[in-house]
Parts: structure tokens; C-alpha cells; sequence
């Protein structure tokens, strides 16, 4: 079946059917009426897959595809046009421009997390492109996935434009297909699929992967202004957006006044009990819901009810165990001013400042041994993952964590072990901005950083020293709402980028074109053979290139 619309769309796109800017412009016209008209359909669809806040969905959805459709098809005509470049002169009389041109069959796999916008927002660029497309929703916000199927084709171009619903199976089989390029937004470990499936054809890739994306916060921020700003980027969408505050460093001076700050701003967007909030979404299933209520402190989830009272007194006591563990395991560390705590013994194993340098320059990897000169341990915080100051509270059946921030995390927890993806606020102590950018700079390189600092020098240093997908001083999820700024990952967090015209040339293959009138035919001076004449003369051409 998924051949089958392969080898439709390549009929299609063959025909020349795509390449006309009349039917870019109307496939794109189609496309924001497609949101537009069915704003209360899609809104329904994202709550019963995310119970996703209507405001959420229109605001960070519905609109920014309208706009990113409106955005290209109003520069179509710029974009698609010869551009001229200069010619060698010894090439003259010559021309020479780059045209872009359809790459062809497009295959999109959009993600749950924004089952809308990461569907339709990269097809208003393939399509501006020119490009027959393929989209495959997630199967995990099935209710959109369905709303989708049954739309695009009563507003699109059904013979260039097709939708494929399934899970793993139906996206295996349209992989084994040769597409022109995939475009896929997920997780890390899928994105290596898809890549290992498209070296088989030697098919381009564009991967909107993910990370773990730091906030700095020092001393001179406004605090009030950066928590409002932290809790709205994180907590949107309950915290699972690619590119939200995944944990914070923060410097000493500010670190605990952060965190109870953040809590108020928590309380003022959503009021005292979350769970009520009509503004606040839910986990997008068991799986993940379970996935986080691990990263949480020992003891804050209480596990599911045990069967028999065996069976209870057992849990019980694997959770005593698993709390003595975490806290013993913290104290123990020695990290940062833990000595202080566990006295001259735990000091003298105490490595120095040195020692971390010296092995951070030998290419040691992130590891207990080499973060205590830059991680503070916070006093009378046992628990690997830190203290409680606000949240915490969670509900199963409801699929439903409370916005929670976490003070005092030390970087062996389980929340800092992989990308949270929740409403899960992890705040570590860090030294300086140099000790951030060392902590941030041993880990694989994130989709975002954010910088709360009015320290040009900090800001700087954070730009020059540190590699992210994008950077943004005082203003999270920034970038992701503009069709002007290019979105996209660096190494283990993606390749290539899209949104408007970076969109648009993801999508198309930029063509040379040159060319030289037969007459007067210049190029004799350079054809064989080549005798002492034309020796000399290619010595005098070489001084002056």
C-alpha cells in the first residue's frame, strides 16, 4: 500500500504537475484555510490526545501555520528566480545563476507533541518548494492523526499531497521507499532509523531531534522577569516541547531565590491547584507518565496499589531501600560543598579544581569525578534529585504531574540523565558562567540554551563557547515561533534546519546553471596543444588571479 502512494506521488511530481508557482500558491491558500476553517476541530483533537489547553493550540499551532504558509507563498516568486552570480574572468564573455528546483518526493513524519504544527508547518515548505509530499502523523496523538488524514485531501492536491496513518510497521515500509528526502521530527534513537534507512537510497535528511537544553541564571537577571519566562517555556504544553528549559544552572547567589520565584510564577499562571488549571495539559500517555514520575524524588509518587499485603510490605520496603541508597550515595560524593557535610574524611578524597581541569583537557567525558569544582551540593538535600519546592503531586488516571521544581539537583540523578520532556524542573547550583559552559560543553550538544544575564561579557562567552541548535538571552522558545529564523539541531540534536526561506531550500536542490556564446570562442586559448606561447600565457593569467 505504502509503495503504491509512493509510485502515485512520483506520477505526480513527474508530470511537472508541482512546479508551476500557481499551484504553490493555491496548494499554500488551501493550506491556511485548512487550519483556519476547522480551528474548533483541531483544537478538540489536541486535548483529547494531550488535553492540550485550547489557547495552546491555536497560539502555538493553528497561527504559526498559517503564518508560515502565508510567509513563503508571499515570497515565492523572489525565491524561485534566477539569481545571478559573477562568472571567472577568464571565462569572459560568460553568465553564470542558481535556480532552485523541486527535490521531489517529500516524506514527512511528524511527532505527538505538537501533532499539528510539526505536521503541517515543514509541508508549507515542501510545498512552497514545489514537492510532491508524503506525511506520516504520529500514532500516538491518534486523534489528530485521523483529523488530518480526513482534511488534507478535501483541501489539498490528493494526487500530490497524501497522508498515511499507522504506527512502526506502516513508517518501516515507507522508509524502504526511495523519497527525495525525509524530514523527521522525534527522539534521537528513531532519527538513526530513518538515517540508516535513507543511506540505502543515499536520500538527504533534515532530523528535528531534541536534547538537553540548559538555562543560565546569574546574578544580574531580573529574577521575577526570568522566572515568569523560564516557567512559561518550560511549562507550556506541560514541558513537552523540543526545545523548553530542560534544567537550570544557576549561580549561588540566586539559585534558591529562583526556584521559590519560578514557584510563584507557577501559582500565578495556573493558580493554586494545576490539576484544575484549564491552561495546564496532561502526559501524552501510561508510558511516558510512568517514564517521569522516575526522575521525581524517592518517595514522591506512591506506587500503584500492590495486589496483596505481601506484595505491599515488600514495596515498602525496596522504597525505604532506593530512598537510604539515593541519600547515602549523596552525601558520599563529595560534590562541590559537600565536605562541609560529611566532614575531613569526605574533604581529603575531595579532588581539586586541577584535577577536573586537567582531565576535562584530556577528553574525559561528564562523570562524578570531574563536576564537583563546578556543581554545588546544596545542604540538606539528600535525594539525588533534589528538593521539592513546589509540584510533585500526581494523578494516573488523569495521565497528570503537577509543575514541579527541583533545587539542589546533583548531575548524577535520573533527571539529568536523559531529556526530560515533562513538567519536571530540575535546578542545579553551578559556580560561575564558566563553570555552566564547562558542565554544559561536556554533553552532547543541545537543540537550545537560554542565558538570563545582563553581563555582556557572559552573553558573549555563552555565544562563542557553546554550541546549541539556537541561543536565547532572557527569551525561551523565541526562535521557534518565527518563519525569518532558521530552526534545527547541531550534532546529536539534529541536522539541517527549516522555517521560511531555510524551509523553503531544505526542500529544494539549488542548481548552477552556466553559460557562454560560441562566438567569439575564447576557450581556444586553453585547448590542447599546449605549446610555449600558450605556456607563457598561462604564466601571465597566473599572476593575475
Amino acid at each position: 500500500m505504502t509503495n503504491q502512494i509512493f509510485e502515485q506521488l512520483k506520477k505526480t511530481y513527474e508530470s511537472g504537475r508541482t512546479r508551476p508557482l500557481a499551484w504553490r500558491r493555491a496548494q499554500l491558500n488551501a493550506l491556511r484555510r485548512l487550519v483556519t476553517e476547522n480551528r474548533d476541530a483541531f483544537v478538540s483533537s489536541a486535548m483529547a490526545d494531550l488535553g492540550k489547553p485550547a489557547a495552546e493550540t491555536v497560539l502555538m499551532e493553528l497561527n504559526l501555520v498559517a503564518g508560515e504558509a502565508q510567509f513563503v507563498r508571499n515570497r515565492l516568486s523572489l525565491w524561485t528566480a534566477r539569481h545571478p552570480k559573477a562568472m571567472h574572468w577568464m571565462l569572459q564573455p560568460a553568465a553564470g545563476w542558481t535556480i532552485a528546483e523541486p527535490k521531489g518526493v517529500v516524506l514527512i513524519i511528524s511527532p505527538w507533541n505538537y501533532p499539528v504544527l510539526l505536521a503541517l508547518e515543514p509541508m508549507a515548505d515542501a510545498l512552497a518548494a514545489g514537492n510532491a509530499v508524503c506525511l506520516k502523523p504520529s500514532e500516538l496523538s491518534p486523534n489528530t492523526s485521523k483529523l488530518l488524514a480526513e482534511l488534507v485531501p478535501q483541501y489539498l492536491d490528493s494526487e500530490a499531497v497524501r497522508v498515511v496513518e499507522g504506527g512502526p510497521k506502516e513508517t518501516g515500509e515507507l522508509l524502504k521507499c526511495p523519497f527525495n528526502h525525509i524530514f523527521y521530527t522525534g527522539g534521537g534513537h528513531v532519527g538513526k532509523i530513518v538515517m540508516r534507512a535513507a543511506a540505502e537510497h543515499l536520500t538527504p535528511v533534515t532530523l528535528e531531534l531534541g536534547g538537553k537544553s540548559p538555562c543560565f541564571v546569574d546574578r544580574t537577571a531580573d529574577i521575577n522577569v526570568a522566572a515568569r519566562r523560564i516557567a512559561w517555556g518550560k511549562f507550556t504544553n506541560a514541558g513537552q516541547t523540543c526545545v523548553a528549559p530542560d534544567y537550570v544552572l544557576a549561580t549561588p547567589d540566586v539559585a534558591e531565590a529562583l526556584a521559590e520565584r519560578i514557584a510563584v510564577a507557577i501559582t500565578e499562571f495556573y493558580g493554586e491547584d494545576p490539576k484544575a488549571s484549564p491552561d495546564f495539559g496532561r502526559i501524552i500517555n501510561d508510558r511516558h507518565f510512568e517514564r517521569l514520575c522516575k526522575l521525581l524524588p524517592v518517595g514522591t509518587v506512591p506506587p500503584e496499589e500492590p495486589s496483596s499485603p505481601l506484595v505491599q510490605v515488600a514495596s515498602a520496603v525496596g522504597a525505604a531501600m532506593d530512598m537510604v541508597g539515593r541519600r547515602f550515595n549523596a552525601v558520599t560524593t563529595g560534590r562541590g560543598g559537600a565536605g562541609e557535610m560529611a566532614g575531613s574524611a569526605n574533604n581529603a578524597a575531595k579532588p581539586t579544581a586541577g584535577s577536573n581541569m586537567a582531565a576535562a583537557d584530556d577528553g574525559a567525558t561528564a562523570s562524578a569525578a570531574v563536576e564537583p569544582s563546578e556543581i554545588h551540593k546544596v545542604p540538606g538535600v539528600f535525594d539525588l534529585a533534589g528538593r521539592i519546592v513546589c509540584g510533585g503531586k500526581v494523578d494516573r488516571a488523569a495521565r497528570y504531574i503537577a509543575p514541579t521544581v527541583l533545587y539542589g539537583t546533583s548531575p548524577d540523578a535520573p533527571v539529568m540523565k536523559e531529556e526530560i520532556f515533562g513538567p519536571i524542573l530540575p535546578i542545579l547550583v553551578v559556580e560561575d558562567a564558566e563553570s555552566a559552559i564547562r558542565f554544559i560543553n561536556k554533553r552532547s550538544r543541545p537543540l537550545a540554551a537560554y542565558v538570563f544575564s545582563r553581563d555582556h561579557e557572559v552573553r558573549l562567552t555563552f555565544e562563542r563557547q557553546t554550541s546549541s541548535g539556537a541561543l536565547g538571552y532572557s527569551l525561551p522558545l523565541g526562535h521557534l515561533l518565527s518563519s525569518r529564523l532558521p530552526f534545527g539541531g547541531v550534532g546529536a540534536s539534529g541536522i539541517g534546519t527549516y522555517h521560511g526561506k531555510a524551509g523553503f531550500l531544505t526542500f529544494s536542490h539549488v542548481k548552477t546553471v552556466v553559460t557562454k556564446p560560441q562566438f567569439p570562442d575564447t576557450l581556444r586559448l586553453v585547448y590542447p596543444p599546449f605549446n610555449e606561447a600558450k605556456a607563457k600565457l598561462f604564466d601571465i593569467i597566473a599572476k593575475f588571479s
